[in-house]
Protein backbone atom coordinates (compact mmCIF):
# COMPACT_ATOMS: atom_id res chain seq x y z
CA UNK A 1 0.00 0.00 0.00
CA UNK A 2 1.21 3.59 -1.17
CA UNK A 3 0.16 6.78 -0.28
CA UNK A 4 -0.28 7.86 -3.51
CA UNK A 5 -3.23 4.87 -4.01
CA UNK A 6 -4.81 6.28 -0.75
CA UNK A 7 -4.92 10.13 -1.66
CA UNK A 8 -6.28 8.58 -4.96
CA UNK A 9 -9.28 6.80 -3.27
CA UNK A 10 -9.78 9.62 -1.43
CA UNK A 11 -10.18 11.75 -4.58
CA UNK A 12 -12.99 9.65 -6.01
CA UNK A 13 -14.80 9.42 -2.74
CA UNK A 14 -14.85 13.11 -2.62
CA UNK A 15 -15.48 13.29 -6.19
CA UNK A 16 -18.07 10.95 -6.95
CA UNK A 17 -16.01 10.08 -10.31
CA UNK A 18 -12.53 8.88 -11.38
CA UNK A 19 -12.71 11.24 -14.24
CA UNK A 20 -12.52 14.40 -11.72
CA UNK A 21 -10.51 12.43 -9.18
CA UNK A 22 -7.34 12.03 -12.04
CA UNK A 23 -7.75 15.66 -12.13
CA UNK A 24 -7.98 16.68 -8.71
CA UNK A 25 -4.94 14.33 -8.06
CA UNK A 26 -2.94 15.97 -11.42
CA UNK A 27 -2.71 12.48 -13.11
CA UNK A 28 -4.20 10.51 -15.98
CA UNK A 29 -7.94 8.46 -15.28
CA UNK A 30 -6.10 5.64 -16.12
CA UNK A 31 -3.27 6.09 -13.48
CA UNK A 32 -6.53 6.93 -10.80
CA UNK A 33 -7.50 3.94 -11.95
CA UNK A 34 -4.52 1.56 -11.77
CA UNK A 35 -3.88 2.43 -8.21
CA UNK A 36 -7.42 1.96 -6.78
CA UNK A 37 -6.68 -1.82 -8.42
CA UNK A 38 -3.60 -2.48 -7.00
CA UNK A 39 -5.40 -1.25 -3.58
CA UNK A 40 -8.43 -3.32 -3.81
CA UNK A 41 -5.59 -6.22 -4.52
CA UNK A 42 -3.56 -5.58 -1.33
CA UNK A 43 -6.69 -5.24 0.67
CA UNK A 44 -8.65 -8.16 -1.12
CA UNK A 45 -12.07 -6.10 -1.07
CA UNK A 46 -13.43 -4.19 -3.31
CA UNK A 47 -14.03 0.05 -2.78
CA UNK A 48 -16.11 1.13 -5.21
CA UNK A 49 -19.07 -0.13 -7.11
CA UNK A 50 -18.25 0.67 -10.93
CA UNK A 51 -21.54 2.32 -11.96
CA UNK A 52 -22.00 5.88 -13.57
CA UNK A 53 -21.42 7.32 -10.25
CA UNK A 54 -17.89 5.97 -8.42
CA UNK A 55 -19.97 4.72 -5.05
CA UNK A 56 -18.03 3.24 -2.07
CA UNK A 57 -18.60 -0.53 -0.84
CA UNK A 58 -19.01 -1.18 2.78
CA UNK A 59 -15.35 -1.96 2.51
CA UNK A 60 -14.52 1.29 1.11
CA UNK A 61 -16.95 2.83 3.72
CA UNK A 62 -15.00 0.79 6.75
CA UNK A 63 -11.66 2.24 5.22
CA UNK A 64 -12.56 5.92 4.23
CA UNK A 65 -11.98 7.29 8.05
CA UNK A 66 -9.24 5.67 8.91
CA UNK A 67 -7.59 6.75 4.89
CA UNK A 68 -8.46 10.18 5.84
CA UNK A 69 -6.65 9.65 9.45
CA UNK A 70 -3.48 8.43 7.33
CA UNK A 71 -2.98 11.11 4.70
CA UNK A 72 -4.25 14.27 7.34
CA UNK A 73 -1.11 12.70 9.75
CA UNK A 74 1.26 12.54 6.56
CA UNK A 75 0.15 16.25 5.76
CA UNK A 76 0.73 17.32 8.96
CA UNK A 77 3.83 15.74 8.78
CA UNK A 78 5.30 17.00 6.02
CA UNK A 79 3.90 20.87 6.93
CA UNK A 80 5.88 20.19 9.84
CA UNK A 81 9.34 19.44 8.60
CA UNK A 82 9.08 21.87 5.76
CA UNK A 83 8.27 24.53 9.25
CA UNK A 84 11.49 22.88 10.79
CA UNK A 85 13.94 23.59 7.25
CA UNK A 86 12.49 26.92 6.81
CA UNK A 87 13.24 27.89 10.50
CA UNK A 88 9.54 28.14 11.98
CA UNK A 89 10.35 26.16 14.36
CA UNK A 90 8.37 26.83 17.80
CA UNK A 91 11.55 26.61 20.13
CA UNK A 92 15.22 26.16 20.74
CA UNK A 93 16.44 24.62 23.86
CA UNK A 94 19.85 25.36 25.36
CA UNK A 95 21.62 23.95 28.25
CA UNK A 96 24.86 26.09 29.30
CA UNK A 97 27.46 25.70 32.14
CA UNK A 98 26.19 28.34 35.07
CA UNK A 99 28.95 30.82 35.14
CA UNK A 100 27.82 31.37 31.14
CA UNK A 101 24.06 31.81 31.66
CA UNK A 102 25.38 34.63 34.22
CA UNK A 103 27.69 36.06 32.51
CA UNK A 104 29.38 35.99 28.85
CA UNK A 105 25.20 34.70 27.37
CA UNK A 106 22.64 37.18 28.44
CA UNK A 107 23.70 39.26 24.91
CA UNK A 108 23.66 36.53 22.95
CA UNK A 109 20.14 35.39 24.30
CA UNK A 110 19.00 39.15 23.38
CA UNK A 111 20.52 38.95 20.00
CA UNK A 112 18.61 35.85 18.85
CA UNK A 113 15.20 37.07 20.43
CA UNK A 114 15.56 39.92 18.09
CA UNK A 115 16.74 37.96 14.88
CA UNK A 116 13.89 35.10 15.36
CA UNK A 117 11.09 36.80 18.04
CA UNK A 118 9.10 33.88 17.23
CA UNK A 119 10.93 30.81 18.52
CA UNK A 120 10.72 30.49 22.27
CA UNK A 121 13.92 30.45 23.58
CA UNK A 122 15.01 27.72 26.44
CA UNK A 123 17.48 27.85 28.62
CA UNK A 124 18.88 25.25 31.29
CA UNK A 125 21.38 25.43 33.66
CA UNK A 126 23.20 22.63 33.75
CA UNK A 127 26.61 20.87 34.89
CA UNK A 128 28.79 19.87 31.73
CA UNK A 129 27.97 15.99 32.32
CA UNK A 130 23.69 16.49 32.56
CA UNK A 131 24.18 19.12 29.63
CA UNK A 132 25.59 16.73 27.61
CA UNK A 133 23.32 13.57 28.51
CA UNK A 134 20.18 16.01 27.80
CA UNK A 135 21.81 16.80 24.22
CA UNK A 136 22.60 12.73 23.52
CA UNK A 137 18.23 12.36 24.47
CA UNK A 138 17.24 15.06 22.13
CA UNK A 139 15.86 17.66 25.19
CA UNK A 140 18.15 19.97 23.82
CA UNK A 141 19.31 21.51 20.70
CA UNK A 142 22.61 22.58 21.64
CA UNK A 143 25.02 22.34 24.64
CA UNK A 144 27.44 24.52 25.76
CA UNK A 145 29.70 22.89 28.39
CA UNK A 146 33.32 22.11 30.04
CA UNK A 147 35.27 20.36 27.35
CA UNK A 148 34.90 16.76 27.98
CA UNK A 149 36.98 14.39 24.63
CA UNK A 150 35.25 11.55 26.43
CA UNK A 151 31.69 12.63 26.01
CA UNK A 152 31.42 14.71 23.28
CA UNK A 153 32.79 11.78 20.84
CA UNK A 154 30.59 10.67 17.89
CA UNK A 155 30.42 11.63 14.43
CA UNK A 156 26.85 12.97 14.50
CA UNK A 157 28.40 15.83 16.86
CA UNK A 158 29.59 18.98 15.89
CA UNK A 159 31.87 20.82 19.02
CA UNK A 160 33.40 24.11 18.49
CA UNK A 161 36.16 25.29 20.84
CA UNK A 162 35.11 28.52 22.40
CA UNK A 163 37.77 29.67 24.74
CA UNK A 164 39.95 28.55 27.66
CA UNK A 165 40.28 30.63 30.82
CA UNK A 166 42.24 30.34 33.96
CA UNK A 167 40.73 29.08 37.54
CA UNK A 168 41.45 30.89 40.14
CA UNK A 169 40.61 31.19 44.01
CA UNK A 170 37.62 32.74 45.77
CA UNK A 171 38.27 33.61 49.08
CA UNK A 172 36.87 35.49 52.15
CA UNK A 173 38.11 39.38 52.04
CA UNK A 174 39.92 38.53 55.35
CA UNK A 175 40.96 34.99 54.57
CA UNK A 176 45.16 34.14 55.05
CA UNK A 177 45.22 33.26 51.21
CA UNK A 178 43.86 36.72 49.92
CA UNK A 179 47.38 38.57 51.00
CA UNK A 180 48.69 36.61 48.37
CA UNK A 181 49.13 38.50 44.74
CA UNK A 182 48.79 34.70 43.55
CA UNK A 183 48.05 32.00 45.78
CA UNK A 184 51.12 29.33 45.89
CA UNK A 185 49.79 25.64 45.50
CA UNK A 186 51.40 24.17 48.53
CA UNK A 187 49.06 27.33 51.10
CA UNK A 188 46.44 26.88 49.41
CA UNK A 189 45.95 22.79 49.81
CA UNK A 190 45.83 23.31 53.49
CA UNK A 191 42.57 25.08 53.22
CA UNK A 192 39.24 22.91 53.14
CA UNK A 193 37.15 23.62 49.66
CA UNK A 194 33.59 24.33 48.66
CA UNK A 195 33.27 22.02 45.76
CA UNK A 196 30.73 21.27 42.60
CA UNK A 197 28.93 18.08 42.89
CA UNK A 198 29.80 15.41 41.07
CA UNK A 199 28.95 15.28 37.31
CA UNK A 200 30.46 18.65 37.03
CA UNK A 201 33.79 19.04 34.79
CA UNK A 202 34.92 21.51 37.42
CA UNK A 203 34.64 18.88 40.21
CA UNK A 204 36.97 16.47 38.22
CA UNK A 205 39.30 18.97 36.92
CA UNK A 206 39.89 20.06 40.73
CA UNK A 207 40.26 16.71 42.05
CA UNK A 208 42.80 15.98 38.68
CA UNK A 209 44.58 18.91 39.61
CA UNK A 210 45.48 17.75 43.32
CA UNK A 211 45.75 14.06 42.55
CA UNK A 212 49.05 15.18 40.40
CA UNK A 213 50.11 17.37 43.01
CA UNK A 214 49.92 14.42 44.95
CA UNK A 215 47.75 16.18 47.61
CA UNK A 216 44.54 15.70 49.26
CA UNK A 217 41.66 17.84 47.89
CA UNK A 218 39.34 18.48 51.36
CA UNK A 219 35.95 18.94 50.23
CA UNK A 220 33.89 19.62 53.14
CA UNK A 221 30.91 21.17 51.17
CA UNK A 222 29.30 20.42 47.70
CA UNK A 223 27.24 22.85 46.44
CA UNK A 224 25.93 23.86 42.73
CA UNK A 225 25.03 27.06 42.24
CA UNK A 226 27.34 30.28 41.77
CA UNK A 227 25.06 32.11 44.54
CA UNK A 228 26.18 28.98 46.89
CA UNK A 229 29.94 29.49 46.35
CA UNK A 230 30.02 32.89 47.20
CA UNK A 231 27.59 32.66 50.34
CA UNK A 232 29.38 29.96 51.91
CA UNK A 233 33.11 31.55 51.41
CA UNK A 234 31.99 33.99 52.80
CA UNK A 235 31.76 32.99 56.00
CA UNK A 236 35.46 33.08 56.21
CA UNK A 237 36.66 29.42 56.76
CA UNK A 238 36.12 27.69 52.94
CA UNK A 239 37.74 28.43 49.41
CA UNK A 240 36.94 27.86 46.11
CA UNK A 241 38.65 26.94 42.97
CA UNK A 242 35.85 28.82 39.76
CA UNK A 243 36.65 29.61 36.32
CA UNK A 244 36.78 33.73 35.99
CA UNK A 245 33.62 33.73 34.04
CA UNK A 246 32.13 32.43 37.49
CA UNK A 247 33.76 34.79 39.55
CA UNK A 248 32.46 38.36 37.28
CA UNK A 249 30.19 39.14 40.09
CA UNK A 250 32.40 38.03 42.91
CA UNK A 251 34.71 40.80 41.62
CA UNK A 252 32.59 43.60 42.78
CA UNK A 253 31.53 42.27 45.86
CA UNK A 254 33.81 43.80 48.75
CA UNK A 255 33.35 40.93 51.10
CA UNK A 256 35.07 38.66 48.71
CA UNK A 257 38.34 38.34 47.40
CA UNK A 258 39.73 37.00 44.12
CA UNK A 259 43.33 35.88 43.32
CA UNK A 260 45.28 33.69 40.47
CA UNK A 261 47.06 30.83 41.43
CA UNK A 262 50.70 30.61 40.47
CA UNK A 263 52.71 28.42 38.54
CA UNK A 264 52.57 24.86 39.93
CA UNK A 265 55.87 23.42 38.84
CA UNK A 266 54.43 20.22 37.63
CA UNK A 267 55.05 18.54 34.80
CA UNK A 268 55.54 21.01 31.73
CA UNK A 269 52.54 23.42 33.08
CA UNK A 270 53.33 26.79 33.18
CA UNK A 271 50.60 28.23 34.55
CA UNK A 272 47.91 27.72 37.17
CA UNK A 273 45.07 25.88 36.31
CA UNK A 274 42.81 26.55 33.10
CA UNK A 275 39.46 25.05 31.85
CA UNK A 276 38.28 24.65 27.83
CA UNK A 277 34.42 25.96 26.99
CA UNK A 278 33.32 24.30 23.82
CA UNK A 279 29.68 24.07 22.52
CA UNK A 280 28.47 21.22 20.70
CA UNK A 281 25.49 20.06 18.75
CA UNK A 282 24.96 17.12 16.18
CA UNK A 283 25.35 17.80 12.24
CA UNK A 284 21.79 17.92 11.65
CA UNK A 285 20.69 19.91 14.07
CA UNK A 286 22.77 22.46 12.63
CA UNK A 287 21.36 22.36 9.33
CA UNK A 288 18.13 24.26 10.89
CA UNK A 289 17.95 27.92 10.51
CA UNK A 290 17.45 29.33 14.28
CA UNK A 291 19.92 26.53 15.21
CA UNK A 292 22.75 27.53 13.50
CA UNK A 293 21.39 31.42 13.95
CA UNK A 294 22.25 30.99 17.25
CA UNK A 295 25.53 28.96 17.10
CA UNK A 296 26.82 31.53 15.02
CA UNK A 297 25.72 34.06 17.16
CA UNK A 298 27.58 32.46 19.77
CA UNK A 299 30.33 31.91 17.77
CA UNK A 300 30.84 36.30 17.23
CA UNK A 301 29.65 37.08 20.75
CA UNK A 302 31.53 34.84 23.08
CA UNK A 303 35.21 35.03 22.42
CA UNK A 304 35.12 38.97 22.42
CA UNK A 305 33.29 38.91 25.52
CA UNK A 306 35.77 36.93 27.14
CA UNK A 307 38.76 38.87 26.13
CA UNK A 308 37.13 41.92 27.09
CA UNK A 309 36.59 40.26 30.82
CA UNK A 310 40.05 39.46 30.50
CA UNK A 311 41.26 43.15 29.94
CA UNK A 312 38.76 44.17 32.81
CA UNK A 313 40.22 42.19 35.68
Amino acid sequence: MRLEQLQAFLAIAETGSFQKAAGKCGVTQSTISRQIQSLEADLGVELFHRTNHAKLTLGGERLLPRARKICQEWDTATQELADLVAGKQPELCVAAIHSLCGSYLPPVLQKFCRDYPDVQLRVTSLGSDRALKVLKDGLVDLAIVMNNRFLITGREMVVQMLYDEPIEVLTAANHPLAQYERVPWPELVRYPQVVFKDGYGMQRLVQDKFERLEATLQAALEVNTLDAFRGVVRQGELIALLPTSALVEARLDPTLAVRPLANSGVGSENSGLTRRVVMVTTQDRLQIPPIKHFWQLVQENIPPLMEQQRSAS
